[in-house]
């Protein structure tokens, strides 16, 4: 019986799929040149290991894309992308609002370019609260959301970002006050001054 046959079965079954399809590939050369036995085992052991390989691909995949698609962006991205709502940061401007309700993708712009919101505050609840309910949570977050005078006499309007039951317990603790001009068309930042709304 040859003996990497056998560990390739073992490696294949505690879940070692790529460590069992080597094995696998080493006793099958091994049991051709030597005409030995364990062919069986190590066929059984390279399906496990295949198994075991693309799940490992899978799961890194997901964990390396997650990790992406969580990431805050910079406060102005160099060029126009997708991006999830718990990516945003105070300076990104959004190329349009996007419907009431929950807020999945959004379109990132460079506040440079013509745009309809901007993200112009955070408000952070401490890691350890407790979920306020939906309310309660809109509310801590609009009153951090102020516009100056000039702001509001040039048509200027908040939209409030609350973390959701759903996301709360996924771990997102951030609202968003975003400076909104319907229609679009802004360009330059309301964070330094440089805000042209049209």
């Amino acid at each position: 019986m040859e003996p990497s046959a056998v560990w390739s079965l073992v490696a294949g079954l505690v879940g070692l799929g790529p460590v069992a399809l080597v094995l696998a590939i080493i006793a099958l050369r091994r049991i051709a040149s030597r005409r030995t036995r364990g062919r069986g085992l190590a066929i059984a052991g390279a399906v496990l290991g295949v198994l075991g390989t693309v799940a490992l691909a899978v799961g890194v995949t997901a964990v390396v894309l997650t990790a992406l698609g969580t990431r805050p962006l910079p406060a102005d991205v160099p060029a126009a992308r997708d991006a999830r709502a718990q990516q945003l940061v105070t300076g990104n401007c959004l190329a349009s609002l996007p419907a009431d309700g929950p807020v999945g993708s959004v379109r990132v712009v460079p506040c440079a370019e013509p745009h309809e919101a901007q993200v112009v505050t955070e408000y952070s609840f401490a890691a350890n609260a407790v979920w306020p309910g939906q309310q309660a949570a809109d509310a801590r977050v609009a009153r951090a959301c102020v516009l100056d005078d000039a702001e509001i006499e040039a048509g200027v309007r908040t939209v409030t970002w609350s973390p959701t039951e759903r996301s709360w317990a996924d771990g997102d603790r951030v609202g968003l006050c975003l400076a909104v001009v319907d229609g679009g068309g802004v360009t330059g930042s309301f964070l330094d001054g440089s805000a042209e709304v049209p």
